[in-house]
């Protein structure tokens, strides 16, 4: 697989630093901005730059107009950063779809590990080491009856079973 000509589907710092190792890699960068960040470096960092319609965190989240604007500028692959899409396996599915490469996992692996108890079973039996935890959504009552379970030291960590945070 070559990469000639990359999209950065993200903004700011991480978007600077895709654009520099595109450039070190000798790959054409293109970038997007939304109304409000017309004048950020990631913007200048690149070879191309395109506008989204609107402004603030909405424009980089619009899967289709992202994979549109790709396309147009001739790019083959989409490099999503991270955060906004870059954990979206709708967005890495829509990329794939468009014949673009996406830079990141496969969306099969993504939706795998978009559901963290559905991560934690096949880690479990891929036989990969893990936290003490429970092995699915809980009720605060369960959460409450597993932390009893722990030595009296123990901390616990509660986390969403999808999505960020």
């Amino acid at each position: 697989m070559s990469i000639n000509r990359l999209l950065i589907a993200n903004r700011g710092e991480i978007a600077v630093r895709i654009a520099s190792a595109a450039s070190d890699l000798a790959i054409e960068s293109v970038s997007i901005y939304s109304g409000d960040d017309q004048h950020s470096l990631h913007v200048q960092a690149t070879d191309q730059s395109v506008a989204l319609d609107g402004v603030g965190v909405a424009p980089y989240l619009e899967v289709k107009a992202i994979v549109k604007v790709a396309l147009s500028a001739g790019c083959d692959a989409i490099h999503p950063g991270y955060g906004f899409l870059s954990e979206s396996s709708t967005f890495a599915q829509a990329v794939e779809d468009a014949g673009l490469t996406f830079v990141g996992p496969a969306p099969a692996t993504l939706e795998l590990f978009g559901n963290k108890a559905q991560a934690r079973n096949t880690a479990n039996a891929c036989d990969v080491p893990v936290v003490l935890g429970t092995t699915g959504a809980c009720s605060l009552e369960q959460a409450i009856e597993f932390y009893s379970s722990l030595p009296s030291d123990s901390a616990v960590m509660i986390k969403a079973i999808a999505g960020g945070g």
